[in-house]
């Protein structure tokens, strides 16, 4: 076996310290990105629950516009705001 140079082998290992450093902080990255990912697919699977709550106040606000326009209806009608040919 051929010994290496010290200044060979010193160098290797402070490139491999290097690499190992990387290494660490590209997992630190990584771990973080995961649980920034995970955080958008929860916000995503629930999106659809979301739209099908605003969906249903629309519906609700839809029929309560409804029932004011009869009420109204009835009010001119009875304070003779309207024609009945109207109506």
């Amino acid at each position: 076996m051929t010994a290496i140079p010290q200044d060979i082998a010193s160098h290797t290992l402070e490139l491999l310290k290097r690499i190992s450093a990387k290494v660490d902080a590209i997992g630190l990255d990584l771990s973080d990105l995961k649980g920034r990912v995970a955080g958008v697919e929860d916000l995503v699977a629930t999106a659809s629950h979301r739209v099908a709550g605003v969906e249903v106040q629309m519906s609700n606000l839809i029929k309560r516009m409804d029932r004011f326009e009869l009420r109204m209806d009835r009010i001119e009608r009875r304070l003779e705001l309207r024609d009945g040919a109207e109506g």
